[in-house]
């Protein structure tokens, strides 16, 4: 239902953040790691989940989208909660729980509160090729590189063109005009260049 909210933080704790987005402030639960991200940070964009429950509906806010994408697997598996894959992500990064669901290091997941051997097992048998697809995918349709880089690829193969082509022509761009700092200016200049 929600992508994202963009606003202003008006309380922040670590489990938790107010975000005013336009008058109407969102009580949003977050993980630690997301708290380091947004700690000395005014206002910025929280990724979020709306969890609906019988008695509740509650937001879950991300400093990225990796993070909600791990969030969103780990939830999926049986006997993982909201609230243990929030545990998980504020003693894990992203890139360490995808490592150890990869590797298969039971340990490491156990070693997290609320987390026992039955559910690491689950989790590493469960999400292994789910998160090993996640990550072949970022890696083929999102470059490494700068953010402005990266939202002109994702908007060039929105647009229907491939991935290489996009990849070429973004770079082409850059190296001839490297002081380019507007988006639209890159996007509209790859355009032409294709």
């Amino acid at each position: 239902m929600y992508a994202y909210l963009d606003g202003k933080f008006t309380f922040k704790s670590p489990a938790q953040v107010y975000v005013d987005v336009n008058g109407v402030g969102y009580d949003v639960h977050i993980s630690l790691n997301t708290y380091s991200a947004i700690q000395t940070a005014e206002s910025g964009k929280l990724y979020v989940h709306l969890l609906v429950k019988e008695d509740a509906h509650t937001l879950f806010g991300f400093a990225d989208r990796d993070e909600k994408n791990i969030f969103l697997l780990l939830t999926s598996v049986s006997g993982v909660g909201a609230a243990t894959a929030r545990m998980m992500l504020s003693s894990l990064k992203p890139d360490e729980v995808r490592a150890a669901v990869l590797s298969g290091n039971v340990r490491m997941l156990e070693s997290i509160k609320g987390i026992g051997k039955k559910t690491a097992e689950r989790l590493v048998l469960e999400l292994k090729d789910k998160v090993g697809k996640m990550a072949s995918v970022q890696s083929a349709e999102q470059p490494q590189r700068n953010t402005m880089e990266q939202d002109a690829f994702i908007a060039l193969t929105a647009l229907g063109i491939s991935r290489q082509q996009a990849e070429i022509s973004i770079q082409k761009v850059i190296r001839t005009e490297p002081s380019i700092t507007q988006l639209e200016d890159l996007i509209k200049k790859a355009l032409k260049a294709i």
